[in-house]
């Protein structure tokens, strides 16, 4: 039995059981047979819903079989009896007496070319909307994605960049909020933006990207916020598609999104199973200084240490998103879903050492590390909104329940390759155990009262409480008896709880060609933690020759206003689009977890990085001045910014006076807080679509940034600039294939103690549509020239470092996309469903 008809199949069941449950008197039948007008071929999955003729409520409805036929039963009444599907003309019997068994004969559906025609235009182009406080990137048909994930859409939006690592920046600052449909959620990972690289792209409608937040947005994101908006289709009846993957490296991947939607409810699911090998590479070449210690020289060990690191990473993802709303009146509705994610990671790194003196070889050795993980995620969110009336007078109301649990072990050991040494001191194998378990609630409300035809008030709360518990333990070989010891100078477990309460509330009118959108959030920050050792708090000073606070509650109360206005310059319709934008915010950027606990963890022998308890949150005041201008087949977009960040920290690396048994100085990066970050930038956009058969698309971005700050008597100040562009260009072929080539360039930069060298990307991509445009093929190549790799220098008072990292290699993936019940042209169709969020914009 195929996929559709287990649905059907279970539609029917459900629908049959619950009518016999609340209405024991249905013993009248009404059936037909839904064909096209056209073909005369038989429409599976037509809707026929059957409402009361005087108050138009539901009462019944059913999906046609493969030969067109329905059936279902009903009491005796007047009805309205409706018949759909998709991309066809819909056809109503209205006020139908049944009093006995009914026939409604073939009902020929003709198709909707209107529709049609409009689907096919939104879903070709990539478009960009303006409002008060967001750019909205309607997502258009992404060759270069295909079979790809959220990060890699993501690093196809203007102003956004993922560097090679999975990391978000926008414009140039790593410090961006990510949203999954309005909200913090766990398939944003917790902050982690490693699971986005783990979802499909086909997952993603549109992103908005929001660098002048309204007060209804929480203060977390000094760059910003990313609003991720996900695919869920209102079309009636049921349908979706499924998406296979194959790819080199190793690249396994199926998704499933099926809707079924009736006039009372919506069932909606998005499944996915993918099996990868990310295979990583890292380079280091560090060169030490001789020091000065109490007045003496110190000689290093060794004056140069290279390392070759290959990892293999084997992953294993399952991930499924099922939801329901159902309306419990035309203008309430409550929605359910859950989130869940299952993961399995098999890590296996060595990294070959080469140790050198007077520029000869004398030492190299082999580090294996192998690492297992297992992490389970879920999420249960729960919505209700009511609309009191149409002009955009509701009520919200959001809870929300993530856990997380992961568990990892580690395996190190250490073997020499050859040494100059006589009786070389052995390595200690090392095992390291971790868990992670985490919790998280969000309790939100939203009120909206429009005040005439042109002005709204908003005011809402919003209570996200969160609680992460990390068991830390490692065990080192006895050296003299080969067992294993627990050191408990660095075995753990961190308690960190981070509760953020807030309250908002904003106004906003437009006069004429003029709106404004004027805020103002309380915020109130709890950063607590305490850490459980085995050791006092003087065993712990002197184990790491400083104190360390086991236990701290920091509580951090802050105003946030924001200040929006957009000022259109089109005084009529028949002008091209034409508007300027002036926002100005104050942000937070809080520390997490990992960033404050103080215990000291590995990522070598010779590296380590400690949390640092007292690390305050950084608060930044942004000021952005946009412009948008829209012809028929042109968009052109520019913008310049201003921020100030106070507090600001980075990651500063210093040596810990302590070396390893064979001499090699231990290296400490820890967090601080380094005073003042200036950022000043431009960012400058085009779309063009000339001719159906190409698309243009391309973007600059520039940036300042200075730091001003000093930590233990070392000055970190610096000063420069960096820019990045991106180009992406969609032509039709002969044939019907569509090609794309996607290319970014990220400028060299520098800050406090490194430089990095620029990066080029190329992205390419074929696609081709099959069995009357109901199956897509893609093929894609991303990264063509394996370029995408970081080349960094650090330079400290005591060593020098070049580090040549690639995160992901060049990747090859073969795509299958195979779509039912969707229209028959252009399917995916972006901007239908403003979601939750956009009730509360006032556009310009």
């Amino acid at each position: 039995m195929s996929t559709k008809n287990i649905f059907s199949l279970l539609f029917i069941v459900l629908t049959a059981f619950y009518g016999y449950a609340t209405e024991p008197d249905k013993n009248i039948t009404i059936k037909g047979t839904v064909i096209d007008a056209e073909t005369k071929a038989p429409l599976e999955f037509a809707t026929v819903s059957i409402r009361n003729h005087d108050d138009q409520k539901v009462i019944d409805g059913v999906i046609t079989d493969a030969s067109g036929a329905f059936k279902m039963r009903v009491a005796q009444g007047i009805y309205d009896i409706k018949v759909e599907y998709i991309s066809y003309k819909s056809i109503t019997f209205e006020d139908r007496t049944i009093n006995e068994n009914t026939d409604l004969g073939v009902i020929a559906l003709a198709l909707n070319v209107e529709s049609l025609n409009a689907v096919e235009i939104v879903a070709e182009r990539t478009t960009v909307e303006i409002k008060l406080d967001k750019k909205i990137y309607n997502i258009g048909k992404d060759l270069t994605t295909a079979g790809g994930t959220v990060s890699d859409a993501l690093n196809n939006v203007p102003s956004v960049a993922v560097d090679i690592e999975g990391n978000i920046s926008l414009r140039g600052n790593g410090n961006v909020k990510i949203l999954i449909n309005g909200k913090p959620s766990a398939m944003a990972g917790f902050g982690n933006t490693n699971i986005l690289s783990q979802l499909p792209a086909e997952a993603i409608e549109r992103v908005e990207v929001i660098t002048s937040p309204s007060a209804r947005y929480d203060a977390e994101g000094t760059a910003g916020i990313l609003n991720i908006i996900l695919r869920q289709k209102e079309t009636l009846g049921f349908n979706g598609s499924i998406n296979l993957t194959l790819g080199n490296p190793d690249n396994l991947g199926f998704s499933s999104n099926i809707n079924y939607r009736t006039e009372k409810f919506n069932i909606f699911s998005n499944i996915g199973y993918r099996y990868f090998d990310a295979p990583r590479t890292n380079y280091n070449d560090t060169r030490y200084f001789e020091r000065t210690v109490n007045g003496s020289t110190v000689t290093p060990e060794f004056e140069r240490i290279t390392e070759n690191e290959r990892v293999s990473r084997l992953n294993r993802n399952y991930n499924a998103n099922l939801g329901m709303e159902y309306f419990l009146s035309d203008k309430t509705s409550v929605t359910g879903s859950l989130f869940y994610r299952y993961g399995e990671d098999a890590d296996l790194g060595i990294n070959t050492s080469s140790r050198y003196n007077g520029g000869s070889m004398v030492e190299q050795t082999n580090r294996r590390e192998k690492q297992d993980e297992t992490g389970n995620n879920y999420q249960i969110s729960l919505n209700y909104i009511t609309k009191f009336d149409d002009s955009g007078h509701q009520l919200t109301a959001d809870f929300q329940y993530e856990t997380r649990n992961e568990n990892q072990d580690n395996f190190i050991n250490e073997d020499y390759v050859f040494t100059d040494q006589t009786y070389p001191d052995p390595f200690q194998n090392e095992i390291i155990y971790q868990t992670e378990d985490r919790k998280e609630y969000l309790i939100q409300s939203d009120y909206v009262l429009p005040i005439g035809e042109d002005s709204r008030f908003e005011a809402g709360f919003r209570g996200r409480y969160q609680n992460e518990i990390t068991d830390y333990l490692l065990e080192q070989e006895d050296i003299n008896t080969g067992n294993y010891v627990v050191n408990e100078a660095i075995t753990n477990i961190f308690d960190y709880s981070e509760n953020v309460t807030a309250f908002y509330s904003q106004y906003g009118s437009k006069f004429g060609q003029f709106s404004f959108l004027l805020g103002l959030r309380l915020e109130n920050t709890q950063l607590k933690g305490n850490i459980d050792s085995r050791l006092t708090p003087a065993e712990l000073q002197e184990a790491f020759g400083y104190p360390i606070d086991t236990d701290f509650d920091n509580n951090y109360l802050g105003l946030f206003p924001t200040v929006n206005f957009i000022y259109n310059l089109s005084s009529n319709e028949d002008d091209p689009e034409e508007s300027v934008t002036l926002g100005f915010n104050r942000r937070i950027n809080r520390p997490r977890g990992w960033y404050i606990s103080p215990y000291p963890r590995r990522s070598s022998r010779t590296n380590v990085f400690q949390g640092n308890p007292n690390l305050r949150p950084a608060y930044s005041s942004t000021f952005d001045l946009g412009y948008l201008k829209r012809w028929d087949e042109l968009t052109v977009t520019a913008s310049v910014y201003y921020q100030h960040e106070t507090a600001s920290f980075e990651r500063i690396q210093e040596n810990t006076g302590q070396q390893t048994s064979d001499g090699i100085d231990i290296i400490r990066t820890i967090p601080v807080n380094l005073s003042t970050n200036k950022r000043t930038g431009g960012e400058f956009g085009i779309l063009y679509n000339p001719a159906k058969w190409i698309r243009l698309n391309s973007s600059f971005n520039i940036f300042q940034f200075e730091t001003e700050g000093s930590f233990n008597n070392v000055d970190y100040g610096a000063k420069n600039s960096s820019w990045f562009t991106r180009f992406s260009s969609k032509v039709t072929l002969p044939g019907a294939i569509d090609w794309q080539t996607n290319a970014y360039y990220s400028g060299a930069r520098q800050d406090a103690q490194s430089s990095q060298k620029g990066v080029f990307v190329m992205d390419l991509a074929f696609s081709k549509e099959v069995l009357n445009d109901k199956l897509t093929i893609s093929l894609n190549a991303r990264d063509l020239f394996n370029s995408r790799k970081r080349r960094t220098t650090t330079t400290t008072a005591f060593f020098t470092n070049y580090e040549v990292s690639q995160w992901r290699q060049r990747q090859v993936n073969l795509s299958f996309l195979y779509r039912f019940n969707q229209p028959q042209s252009k399917r995916e169709r972006s901007g239908q469903d403003e979601g939750p969020e956009a009730n509360f914009d006032i556009d310009g």
